[in-house]
């Protein structure tokens, strides 16, 4: 039987179809100082949606850089949990332009294998994430017969996650009073397939270090010194060569000593997740091997497991024809995603410890580590609040709350830092997909995802009701 929920989504498709095609016009660029003025126009517009919709508190919180929206409506039950949803209204450069098929910010549906899609810069990552949203609150209330909802909702929304959330912490710690909750849901991430019910449950964490390594003085010349001097680019590729060992393993001194190993369950629940490695790697990956670390499968590799990589390499003369030198410099920069347990600021100490331990005579180090690193986060597995969203993506995908599958996600973002300050529990409910293209041209996002995850949301104020709220 179609629940009420339901009904409603699809009685009021053309809402959040409108909605999406007057926000997603919106060029919201954070990383482009041109487009701050949109940033705040798109802040704007979703303050506005949001008094449309019935939130009756709604503010654009300035910050040193750009707006976040916040809004709050309190259910009629004084005790009741209190839910605080977190998504962002910035989007990505749209570079290169001559790729899209369409204009970025001229939202277009295209009628696709699985359903019509819509394609625009931001269509899941991350507007259409947060407009379902908006008609699923309508949907709870409508399905409930409720003038409140079943649970307090708030919701976050920045407008610098693109350009890596630099105001974000210190609007949680400015703010914390407001943004108390029990249970924190990010909407800004997606499920396996579309007929593959599912969540994410972990995101990596995140450091970065710039090396530069120094021979001679200048620049000299390679028959009259070659031979007789370190040669810092020689140097660099030794000590890039030597990031990992014979099995994959990072080679930092203490990289894995606050790893959390996977248990034999997490490890059972990615085994159901499908994946196809020959297609996988035809596909996104467009190469022709998989590899890593020994022991483990590519889904827990790119998902469970911590990495590093190196992200660039450069010295010396890259001009066309020979400059017959060794170069005075050479520079490298490497990242690194972390899993459970796992720090970032331990990651200068085991760095500069692994340079150290490899620099030939005659050349110095310079390493530069972020100080703003990102560190893991994860959901609880057997909280209450797991339970709840399990239930409600099954609702919306007519499955069973057992048989909704765990995604871990490789990526990083500021979800750690949410529950650092917040000190709630974390839930991931999003409606992308992998084939979403998001970050690069012609993003998109199944439409029809996009009516199940406004359902899911509407079924998940109800069911978070029954969870326990903060005492």
């Amino acid at each position: 039987m179609t629940s009420p929920e339901r009904e409603f989504v699809t009685a009021h498709l053309d809402d959040l179809r409108a909605d999406l095609d007057a926000w997603l016009r919106i060029p919201s660029i954070s990383a482009d100082p041109a487009h701050a003025s949109d940033v705040a126009r798109s802040a704007e517009w979703l303050a506005e949606a949001l008094r449309r919709v019935g939130f009756p508190t709604v503010e654009v919180w300035p910050t040193p850089g750009a707006p976040a929206v916040y809004a709050e409506w309190p259910s009629g039950d004084s005790e009741a949990p209190i839910a605080l949803v977190y998504g962002h209204h910035d989007v990505q450069p749209v570079d290169p332009l001559e790729l899209w098929v369409h204009p970025p910010f001229e939202p277009t549906v295209v009628e696709g294998p699985d359903g019509p899609e819509l394609h625009a810069r931001g269509a899941i990552d991350d507007k259409g994430n947060v407009a379902m949203h908006l008609l699923g609150m309508r949907a709870h209330l409508a399905a409930t017969g409720r003038d409140t909802p079943a649970v307090t909702v708030r919701l976050l929304v920045e407008g610098e996650e693109e350009s890596g959330s630099p105001h974000l912490a210190a609007l949680l710690t400015e703010r914390r009073a407001r943004l108390e909750c029990d249970v924190v849901v990010v909407s800004d991430t997606g499920m396996a397939a579309p007929d593959l019910p599912s969540a994410v449950v972990s995101m990596r964490g995140l450091a970065g270090a710039e090396i530069t390594l120094r021979g001679p003085g200048v620049d000299l010349h390679s028959g009259s010194f070659g031979g007789a001097v370190a040669n810092p680019l020689h140097a660099m590729a030794g000590l890039l060569a030597s990031l990992h060992d014979e099995e994959g393993r990072v080679t930092l001194p203490g990289f894995y000593d606050k790893v959390r190993p996977l248990g034999d369950r997490e490890r059972e629940l990615m085994t159901r997740l499908p994946f196809d490695e020959q297609a996988w790697l035809a596909g996104p990956a467009a190469g022709a091997a998989a590899y890593g670390e020994a022991g483990f499968s590519t889904l827990e590799r790119t998902g469970a497991r911590p990495t590093a990589e190196v992200n660039g390499m450069w010295g010396g003369y890259q001009g066309p024809g020979h400059k017959t030198i060794i170069p005075a410099e050479a520079h490298a920069k490497i990242s690194f995603r972390l899993v459970a347990d796992q720090e970032p600021a331990d990651i200068a100490d085991q760095v500069r410890a692994w340079v150290d331990q490899r620099l030939p005579e005659g050349v110095t180090a310079d390493v530069r580590v972020g100080k703003a690193g990102v560190a893991p986060c994860a959901s609880d597995l057997d909280s209450p609040g797991m339970a709840a969203l399990r239930r409600a993506i099954a609702q919306a995908w007519d499955g069973d709350p057992d048989e909704v599958l765990h995604l871990r996600e490789g990526g990083s973002g500021p979800e750690a830092e949410l529950v650092e300050q917040l000190g709630a529990p974390l839930l991931f409910l999003g409606a992308g997909l992998p084939t979403d293209r998001i970050h690069s041209p012609n993003e998109r996002v199944l439409l029809p995802m996009l009516y199940r995850g406004a359902e899911a949301a509407a079924h998940l104020w109800r069911e978070l009701a029954g969870i326990p709220g903060r005492p």
